[in-house]
C-alpha cells in the first residue's frame, strides 16, 4: 500500500474532543477545505454545527466512501501532488489536522495551507510532551494515545514540537494568530510544549 494512504485521521463515529476544540477556532459559516480529512467527522460537525461548506481531501478509498455516506463532499487527491487546483484564498478556512507528520513535503504543504486559505488550522502530535521526554530518557521512542505506533510500524515520518513550529512559521512568514496545547480535549496555555500531547496553530499570510 502507498504511504500516502495513511495520511488521515483515525477512524471515529464522531468528532473527538480534541477535534471539537480545533472546531472552534472555525468562524461561523465559513467555507473550509479539509486536508487529510479521514471519514469526515470533522467537516461533517462543521457543517452541522457551524453552519460551515466545503470539502474534504482523502485518498484513502474507504475513507472517500465513509465521506460520502456522511453528506460530506470530498476530493480524492493525493496532498503529496500539492494543492495547485486550488486559488489562492479560494477558502476561508484550510485544516491540516494531524497530517503535517505524515508529509514529505511538510514544508510546502504548509504555505500552500496559508495560500489557498485565509487562515490555516494546523494541529500535530507534540514530540515536547513529558511522557515523550520520559521515553526518551529511558532510551525508547514514545508510545501513547497521540503517538500509539512502535517506531517500526509509524506512519509518522517527522515528529515536532510547539517551538520546531514557530521557528518554521517564522521561517515561511507565515503569522501565528493562536497557539495553544490541546490535552484530553482541554486546551493547554500554560507551558504547552511540556504539558499538552497536541499542538494546535492558527495561522495566516504575513
Amino acid at each position: 500500500m502507498n504511504a500516502a494512504h495513511n495520511l488521515s485521521r483515525p477512524v471515529l463515529k464522531e468528532a473527538s474532543p480534541d477535534l471539537l476544540s480545533i472546531a472552534r477556532l472555525v468562524p461561523q459559516g465559513a467555507r473550509v477545505l479539509d486536508l487529510g480529512c479521514g471519514t469526515g467527522e470533522l467537516l461533517a460537525h462543521l457543517i452541522r454545527e457551524r453552519g460551515c461548506s466545503g470539502y474534504g481531501v482523502e485518498l484513502n478509498d474507504t475513507n472517500v466512501q465513509a465521506c460520502v455516506a456522511r453528506g460530506v463532499n470530498v476530493i480524492q487527491l493525493n496532498l503529496e501532488d500539492g494543492l495547485s487546483m486550488f486559488g489562492d484564498s479560494s477558502f476561508d478556512v484550510v485544516l491540516q489536522i494531524d497530517t503535517l507528520q505524515h508529509l514529505r513535503n511538510a514544508e510546502v504543504m504548509l504555505r500552500e495551507t496559508a495560500r489557498v486559505g485565509r487562515l490555516g488550522i494546523v494541529a500535530f502530535p507534540n514530540f515536547g510532551h513529558w511522557p515523550n521526554r520520559l521515553a526518551v530518557l529511558r532510551g525508547r521512542m514514545p508510545v501513547t494515545k497521540v503517538l500509539p505506533y512502535q517506531w517500526y510500524d509509524t506512519p509518522n515520518i517527522r515528529v515536532g514540537t510547539l517551538q520546531d513550529f514557530r521557528a518554521l512559521a517564522l521561517k515561511n512568514q507565515l503569522r501565528i494568530l493562536d497557539e495553544f496545547g490541546l490535552q484530553d480535549g482541554q486546551e493547554i496555555r500554560l507551558w504547552p510544549n511540556v504539558r499538552a500531547s497536541r499542538a494546535v496553530f492558527k495561522v495566516q499570510r504575513g
